[in-house]
């Protein structure tokens, strides 16, 4: 982005005003050009640039969001499978932006390839109306241009690859995750010393749940130390 932003900007600027034909016939230039680059090669990168960020911008966002609900909410109402699934949730979003990454950088490198080639040619023979005839045609800085072609491919191959190699070790790590959630999120609670285990598989709560089950537990406990206290003291001495 900033590559484009600073250097194809002051590339391509001029590309229109610079393409020259050999001929004053009034429009012939305007439509030679249209054959040439049926789209500006600077406009198509930037709209290649707007169309693979705004998906991530998105999910970014809604990530954001969901992480400062998520801190709001009390601990105490929710389990580690509330948990759990929510960042299941995060997860698929991630593997749809992953793929539509995918997705649109190779159709962009396609259409760049079906639309300019590899080569930015110095002379176009052109014969369509309202041109009288076949003209020669010229653009202006052709080596530098294809150079920034090839240039701007390879980046496109290069981020398509990584995008599909993020695909293939996030599609991994969540189907390990998938199989032993709990592993995952570490909340196997260990046994301590003089204490039994409870019977049966029971559901494994997360350390917020513990924490408040164990606070209302001490608190019960003191409230009938408090009751027993009050009720020997007001029995009669015999």
């Amino acid at each position: 982005m900033v590559i484009l932003g600073t250097v194809a900007s002051d590339l391509f600027e001029d590309e229109q005003e610079q393409f020259d034909c050999n001929t004053l016939q009034p429009g012939c230039k305007q439509m030679c050009y249209d054959r040439a680059f049926p789209i500006s090669q600077y406009r198509f990168w930037v709209f290649h640039i707007v169309l693979i960020a705004t998906p991530s911008l998105l999910y970014l966002m809604y990530a954001t969001h969901h992480h400062d609900k998520k801190s709001d909410s009390s601990i105490c109402s929710r389990t580690s499978s509330q948990y759990f699934m929510e960042d299941q949730h995060l997860k698929r979003l991630y593997i749809v932006n992953l793929c539509f990454r995918i997705v649109a950088e190779i159709g962009f490198l396609v259409g760049q390839w079906f639309l300019y080639g590899f080569i930015v040619q110095a002379q176009y023979p052109c014969s369509r109306f309202p041109c009288p005839h076949t003209v020669d045609c010229f653009t202006s800085r052709p080596t530098e241009k294809t150079v920034f072609l090839c240039f701007y491919f390879g980046v496109g191959v290069l981020s398509a690859i990584s995008s599909c190699v993020e695909l293939l070790h996030s599609s991994r790590k969540w189907f390990f995750m998938s199989q032993d959630p709990y592993t995952f999120h570490h909340e196997k609670t260990e046994e301590r010393p003089g204490e039994k285990a409870l019977p049966g598989p029971g559901p494994v709560r997360s350390k917020g749940s513990l924490s408040c089950k164990s606070s209302r537990k001490s608190s019960s406990i003191t409230n009938k130390h408090r009751r027993s206290r009050h009720v020997s003291t007001r029995t009669p001495n015999v």
